[in-house]
């Protein structure tokens, strides 16, 4: 038992329940029930965390230890909460760290939470991914389990409001079958997207109209978002303007 875990699990789903949110998971048998797993998670909203512990807690109970940026622990009203659920912080300026820290994790059968893609998609579909997933795996010698959200990019995501009241939004949750980790980081990080892109073309047929123009919707539907390419080329304009801001600080 974790008090702090279950309460804050027991919290989030009366959150849910207000706000009307309408969850369809498959494959929720998927995730090992017991045992290290790498749950690899793609990343379209801000809340994609508070959905991608649903599966492992619906079979089996399990709770999903996640990486996050170092910025959420240092908060004084998210840091202590993130420590009491034993996530790890991850300091982009020393990943070494961290890694470690969830390699370790893994190796005494938890279930870690990664971000194989690191930033939130603005096109919505399955951007290139970080090795980091495949790395863990293999030295852990555990297996990877993709997973897709599919909806949580119309409760909150980067560049649109938050939309936290009653919305009814529906959200998928797809979990792949687990992925043997053999071969070398990149092939295996080549193997976890494709199976990320299938799954989620699976969710997206399965999930229901997909309005014109929508914000939410990729382009390849025929909606509002960037194109991977559009998306690419904002990230890099965006992260190059951090850089500059930092570099004048620092002189």
């Amino acid at each position: 038992m974790e008090p702090a875990y279950d309460t804050v699990i027991a919290i989030a789903r009366s959150m849910w329940a207000a706000q009307g949110l309408k969850f369809t998971v498959t494959g929720a048998e998927n995730v090992p029930e017991s045992g290290g797993a790498v749950i690899a998670i793609n990343h379209t909203g801000y809340l994609d965390f508070t959905y991608a512990g649903l599966p492992a807690f619906l079979h089996g109970r399990r709770k999903v230890r996640f990486m996050a940026k170092k910025e959420v622990f240092d908060s004084k009203v998210s840091g202590p909460i993130m420590r009491a659920l034993r996530h790890i912080p991850v300091d982009r300026g020393a990943g070494a760290e961290s890694y470690r820290a969830a390699v370790e994790y893994l190796q005494r059968g938890e279930l870690v939470g990664v971000y194989p893609e690191a930033t939130i998609s603005r096109s919505f579909e399955i951007k290139d991914f970080k090795t980091g997933a495949a790395r863990m795996a293999l030295e852990a010698n555990v297996p990877i389990v993709p997973t897709v959200i599919w909806g949580a990019q119309r409760v909150w995501t980067k560049g649109h409001p938050k939309r936290m009241g009653r919305s009814n939004t529906p959200i998928s949750i797809g979990v792949a079958p687990p992925i043997t980790p053999t071969g070398t980081p990149e092939e295996l990080t080549a193997t976890l997207h494709q199976v990320m892109t299938d799954t989620l073309h699976e969710i997206q047929g399965a999930y229901g109209k997909h309005p014109v123009g929508e914000f939410w919707v990729p382009a390849r539907l025929g909606g509002g978002a960037p194109t991977l390419d559009e998306a690419n080329a904002m990230d890099a304009e965006e992260s190059a303007e951090r850089a500059r801001k930092r570099t004048e600080r620092e002189n």
